[in-house]
């Protein structure tokens, strides 16, 4: 599993986060360890209650568990690891919260524990708690035979398109895969020496070269959105000064939005909405199957879970009725009988608990399953989109260039004929 946690403040906030159901086809609260709340939310906000009697702003660690795509891990998998995390940094016995999500055919965990210790009201350190989670993250491909990724390999081969949540969001804006969008940019930067060669590059795919507020060097696109240059190219601010010189010599973004705008004719901006709507009515419809899909598989866990209950009901019922009662109660009791009849209880309950567990494992991973098969589809629809809305770009930015070309060539034709008619004049005798 690629590991991945960080120290952080904002209860509130995180708890809203983990409890979306607008980015998560399903959330479950798993587990809720060491807290007098029964509900996430008033949870992490009663251990920023605690933290109120300490310095500690960063009084939470939030970790996320990302097993491979295609890996079905049951649950108690999750909990071995966690448990392992929790050894490992010092948490244990902390309160600790564990969440899941599933997304795209993808199942994944959230685990957030307190790191206030409530004996001696300090924050627990968590000392180079990075390299301890990426150690445990390779022990863990190792244990379940998973293949390992580049990075936990060799940390110099980590991915150089991994992107932050702002890149990922402004991608999301424009309905691009952000490492489609950092490829594109890495590709012309890498490929151009010179500024003239970048803004050729950039613009055959589509962007301009403006001049940012704050940022120096920036790309703006037909839609008028904003791409900071070093932050998309993945290279420093200096050395894209150093290659491309002073940015006061390029148009701003405003004037480039404008210039872009004054070549959007008519014609033009009708092909752009009917690509974009033909490719907003196929993602809907997939989109529905998707929607009918999740909610199908809520309802068959809810039946489980009522199923479930049932029988943990009528079976606790069972347990509880073979505890004898009154004097009879007394007398087991004294003999040591009470004793293995509760016993036998507790085994009996721990493994109907396990059965329960490996039976809604079991309905998860059937779901997980079918879900896979229709990301296939939206991923193969996801493609085609993206080279059309790629292709598009390359075409609006095509489009305007022989725009900008047409008058100079009217007027290169104009000064050509009046060129031809003064070598006639001159040519022509006089009377």
């Amino acid at each position: 599993m690629i590991l991945k946690g960080n120290q952080r403040g904002g209860a509130a906030k995180l708890a809203r986060h983990l409890l979306r159901t607008d980015e998560n086809e399903h959330v479950t609260v798993h587990d809720l360890r060491g807290f007098a709340a029964e509900d996430l939310t008033d949870a992490l906000r009663e251990v920023e209650a605690v933290s109120k009697g300490t310095r500690c702003r960063q009084y939470l660690f939030s970790l996320s568990l990302n097993p491979p795509e295609t890996a079905d891990v049951k649950t108690e998998d999750f909990e071995a690891a966690i448990i392992d995390i929790e050894q490992k940094l010092g948490l244990e016995g902390q309160p600790r919260a564990i969440v899941f999500h599933e997304k795209e055919g993808r199942r994944h965990a959230h685990c957030i524990w307190s790191r206030i210790d409530t004996d001696s009201m300090t924050a627990i350190n968590l000392a180079f708690y990075k390299r301890k989670l990426s150690d445990l993250s390779r022990d863990l491909y190792l244990d379940h035979g998973w293949e390992l990724p580049d990075g936990l390999r060799d940390r110099s081969l980590r991915d150089p398109l991994n992107f932050t949540r702002a890149e990922w969001q402004q991608a999301k804006r424009v309905r691009i895969d952000a490492r489609e969008l950092r490829t594109l940019f890495k590709t012309a930067w890498e490929t151009s020496d010179t500024r003239a060669a970048l803004e050729h590059a950039l613009h055959e795919k589509g962007f301009w070269l403006a001049r940012g507020d704050r940022r120096g060097f920036v790309a703006v696109d037909y839609r008028g959105e904003i791409y900071a240059l070093a932050k998309w190219t993945g290279a420093r601010a200096k050395d894209v000064k150093a290659r491309l010189g002073d940015p006061a010599e390029l148009a701003s973004v405003d004037q480039v939005k404008a210039r872009i705008a004054e070549r959007m004719t008519g014609t033009l901006t009708k092909f752009v909405t009917e690509i974009e709507a033909e490719a907003r009515k196929r993602s809907a419809t997939l989109e529905f199957r998707r929607g009918e899909m999740a909610g199908r598989h809520r309802d068959e866990r809810r039946q489980l879970d009522a199923a479930q209950a049932k029988r943990r009901t009528a079976e606790t019922n069972a347990r509880a009725a073979r505890l004898p009662k009154g004097m009879k109660g007394i007398w087991h009791r004294i003999t040591g009988r009470y004793a293995e009849i509760r016993k036998r209880n507790e085994q009996e309950a721990w493994t109907a608990h396990l059965h329960d567990r490996a039976e809604k494992d079991a309905l998860i991973l059937e779901h997980l399953e079918e879900r896979r098969a229709l990301q296939l589809e939206i991923k193969q629809q996801r493609n085609q989109q993206q080279h059309e809305l790629l292709q598009l770009r390359a075409d609006v930015a095509r489009y305007q260039a022989l725009q900008d070309r047409a008058p100079s060539q009217d007027k290169d034709r104009t000064h050509g004929r009046e060129r031809t008619r003064s070598r006639d004049n001159q040519r022509t005798p006089k009377p």
